[in-house]
């Protein structure tokens, strides 16, 4: 966003309550790498200086990035400045901004803050059930966990990686699959990054009905592989539905486990299939890769489901909810949102004049909520800003 006001000439102030990129350094696990590779997932100014394009960069990698571009682009960031409030000006324009630091005059104001603000723990398993219970976003490592199975409830790319890794340090673990969707994580020689961008995956401008609450579950983690659940399940993962209800000790499940692997399988397939037509289609000298439609037959987890848990018999100690995370502008006190707390906006432009947001998943297109798609609607925005400055700078002549 302020490299995009820097080239449209407006002045602007970059407000950070902590240091530049602190989730990626503080708030996320340890082994973490950006789930696309480096050649893609970053900004179109300037590439990793220490990632391979086709690796996939260590989180401490990507917040170095921010870093490093922040200073490139010399944008005008004051950092360990929390914004306590945003309200509209009585009487004239723009916004008057509290923070931390004292008061701040806007005249716009754009919430760059996206919307995993708040990590979400549904509230099935009580707190004093003895059991450790954390979100994804504090869990570090399998040491952080006390001896015990471990039930991982949610089986997108967070899920589906802290539950392998969990796994390979010896932990007896249990997955909760939802409804998710399995793109490869190559196929005939390309990442699936790039079949998404020249199917026009990316700038798919609405979800399809049903498809709010659908995960991607894919891994940059060891240098990048397919997430295959029942792979997991053949090196001793336990694989279980959508987690409902706890009562007495006892963790009950949907029985939906097999419709979701499935579903996710018909999701890759797909992909193939469409990657296949648009190799025929361009002529294009590709390997073949006949094992990639390979499906193993379901495990013994998965034909016959467990439906009911009991956490003691199975000696569960433990409990990661990667389970995503909610919206909060509760520092946005302007009239910018629904019954329901979500923003009103059109590609970010929000129903209250001067407000943008900005990260929104969706905002735009399929790729908003990635670095690259980020980029791409702040000078959206910034447009759109620039066009409201030069409406309010302009004077009439006063003729005699």
């Amino acid at each position: 966003m302020s490299e995009h006001l820097s080239n449209c000439g407006v002045p602007h102030l970059v407000l950070e309550r902590d240091r530049i990129a602190a989730r990626w350094r503080s708030e996320r696990w340890d082994s973490l790498v950006a789930n696309g590779p480096a050649w893609h997932d970053r900004f179109p100014g300037m590439e990793f200086s220490d990632v391979d394009p086709d690796a996939f960069a260590p989180k401490e990698s990507v917040a170095d990035y921010f870093v490093a571009y922040a200073e490139m682009i010399d944008a005008p960031i004051r950092c360990g400045v929390e914004v306590k409030e945003v309200r509209r000006n009585a009487g004239r324009p723009g916004f008057r901004v509290g923070t931390s630091d004292g008061v701040i005059e806007a005249n716009s104001v754009v919430a760059a803050t996206g919307a995993f603000q708040r990590p979400v723990i549904p509230a099935v398993v009580p707190e004093d059930s003895g059991i450790m219970q954390i979100h994804s976003n504090a869990y570090r490592n399998p040491d952080q966990l006390p001896e015990g199975a471990v039930l991982v409830v949610g089986a997108g790319s967070s899920g589906a990686q802290i539950a392998d890794e969990l796994l390979r340090a010896g932990k007896s673990v249990y997955l909760s699959v939802g409804p998710h969707d399995l793109p490869p994580r190559r196929y005939r020689g390309r990442d699936f990054v790039w079949w998404l961008g020249v199917l026009g995956k990316w700038d798919a401008a609405a979800l399809e009905p049903g498809m709010e609450h659908v995960t991607i579950a894919v891994s940059g983690a060891h240098g990048g592989h397919t997430v295959d659940f029942r792979r997991l399940a053949a090196q001793g993962m336990t694989l279980v539905g959508r987690t409902q209800t706890f009562k007495d000790g006892v963790m009950h499940f949907a029985t939906d486990l097999a419709d979701n692997i499935a579903q996710g399988n018909a999701n890759t397939l797909s992909v193939l299939d469409e990657a296949d037509a648009y190799v025929v289609r361009n002529g294009l000298d590709f390997p073949q890769e006949p094992d990639a439609r390979k499906v193993e037959p379901d495990p013994l987890c998965v034909t016959e489901p467990i439906l009911e848990l009991n956490l003691a018999q199975a000696a569960i100690t433990s409990i990661v909810w990667a389970t995503g995370f909610k919206l909060d502008y509760s520092w946005l006190k302007v009239d910018a949102f629904d019954k329901a707390g979500k923003p009103k906006h059109e590609r970010g432009v929000s129903a209250e004049p001067g407000i943008y947001f900005l990260g929104l998943p969706w905002q735009s297109r399929r790729g908003s909520s990635f670095i690259w798609g980020v980029w791409h609607d702040a000078k959206y925005l910034a447009d759109q800003i620039s066009i409201q400055r030069q409406y309010l700078s302009y004077n009439v002549a006063v003729q005699p």
